[in-house]
């Protein structure tokens, strides 16, 4: 079939099945089972603008809105309004990677900005701008450990990390040759032991650890970069950068290269994106970064102006011997975050986690005094913890979904993470306990 939109002829077509290996196109889906390919496609009739309206109307009610308990990697923050009006001009909406400066300063302003304030809130010297997500970001500082290794290929991630980032890590490990290797657990928080212990064996490129982790404790790093340095490795945190307003910053702990999502940073759930992820490093660094730099100068007339300064790994740039191939920045998501983050300020951001603080600590204690639930690690949280329950989790899970609420993640068997962000109000905590209380 020919395409009208399609430049190929039957003859480059022919050429480029050839050239593979295989006699039709039907061959490229061969592993694709026939159950799942669409034959015809059945169309509907148009529809007035009316009727679409009310066509996805219905559609959208048969959503159930739940009111969100639960976090384990997108948690729910507000968001001003201000925000999505914004982002939804034109020139921002449509904007496309900024190759030419003098028609792109506004994208290369806002760029610029972003870098500058997720530099503040991790401490590093250096952001890039930027990655699809927190996972994809964790999983590119591993191969800057790598790249800066040299001979070194193996790292070390501790088994606290969220298990769709320690998913995501280990399978580009495997697609890289790299070592992976995973850091026990003690008492809910990464072995200072264990990771020595793996340490002394060799060949450690980098080390990975989160805080808050996977339980939602508020883990301490104290010595850890002084054990990781000592062996020439790198000290990698992924650190929700939220909480970063309040907690120890990765620059502080002596990490190398600090990593993370900013969904936290007001972007909304949106059944999981489009989010953006942040890369910080040190300036020693900066040449293994991936993605982009965007740099301060002047013009000619001495006006203050933005160029791309730095696109060490790009593909385009160094082809089969870039160590990445990010090759575009979530920009519109960087730009959201940046509106949030110039909004809220540093007292805005303090308050959002002091809110979360009150609010998760009040359910924490209240959940215990049901005596349907017991302590699982009696270490310090933030907005996020993990209790063990006496009764059996799905009930837990279901009894919660019944009353319109999502909480409850079960993060080991028998155990479940609750989450309270600024936007849940004491009523509905209440709701929770309340219904606790009956089963």
């Amino acid at each position: 079939m020919n395409y009208k939109y399609f430049p190929h002829t039957d003859a480059d077509i022919q050429h480029m099945l050839d050239r593979i290996g295989i006699k039709s196109m039907d061959d490229l889906y061969a592993d694709v089972p026939e159950s799942v390919i669409v034959k015809e496609y059945n169309l509907p009739s148009a529809l007035s603008e009316i009727e679409i309206r009310e066509f996805f109307k219905e559609l959208g009610n048969k959503n159930q809105q739940l009111t969100i308990f639960a976090g384990a990697g997108a948690y729910d923050h507000y968001a001003p309004a201000v925000i999505s009006q914004l982002i939804s001009r034109g020139e921002f909406l449509t904007a496309y990677t900024p190759y030419q400066p003098e028609i792109s300063q506004g994208t290369l302003q806002y760029i610029f900005e972003f870098q500058s304030m997720i530099s503040e809130l991790t401490g590093m010297e250096c952001t890039n701008a930027s990655m699809y997500d927190g996972t994809t970001a964790t999983a590119e500082a591993m191969l800057m450990a790598i790249a800066a290794g040299k001979k070194k290929n193996k790292i070390l991630v501790s088994s606290t990390v969220n298990p769709n980032i320690l998913e995501v890590v280990r399978t580009y490990a495997k697609f890289h040759g790299v070592e992976f290797e995973e850091i026990q657990a003690e008492d809910g928080v990464t072995s200072k032991a264990d990771m020595e212990k793996k340490l002394e064996a060799g060949d450690v490129a980098g080390v990975i650890v989160s805080s808050p982790n996977k339980y939602g404790i508020i883990e301490d790093f104290d010595g850890f970069a002084d054990s990781i340095h000592a062996k020439k490795a790198l000290f990698i945190i992924n650190a929700d950068p939220s909480t970063l307003a309040v907690l120890k910053t990765p620059a502080e702990w002596g990490a190398d290269i600090a990593c993370g999502d900013g969904q936290t940073l007001g972007i909304p759930l949106n059944y999981g994106g489009p989010y953006v992820g942040y890369l910080s490093c040190t300036k020693d660094l900066v040449r293994k970064l991936p993605g982009r730099i965007v740099g301060a100068t002047k013009d000619v007339d001495g006006k203050r102006a933005f160029v791309l300064t730095l696109q060490a790994r790009e593909q385009h740039i160094r082809r089969e011997k870039a160590n990445s191939n990010i090759c575009s920045n979530q920009s519109l998501m960087a730009l959201y975050v940046t509106i949030y983050m110039a909004l809220m300020g540093k007292k805005g951001l303090q308050e959002v986690n002091e809110l979360s603080y009150s609010g998760a600590h009040y359910l924490y204690e209240q959940l215990l005094a049901t005596g349907k639930f017991e302590t699982l690690y009696n270490r310090p949280f933030l907005k996020e913890f993990t209790l063990r329950s006496l009764v059996p989790a799905k009930k837990v899970q279901e009894k919660l979904l019944e009353n319109g609420i999502f909480g409850g993640i079960e993060v080991e068997d028998g155990c479940l993470s609750f989450c309270v962000t600024e936007k849940r109000t004491k009523e509905e905590i209440d709701k929770l306990i309340a219904l606790i209380k009956e089963m």
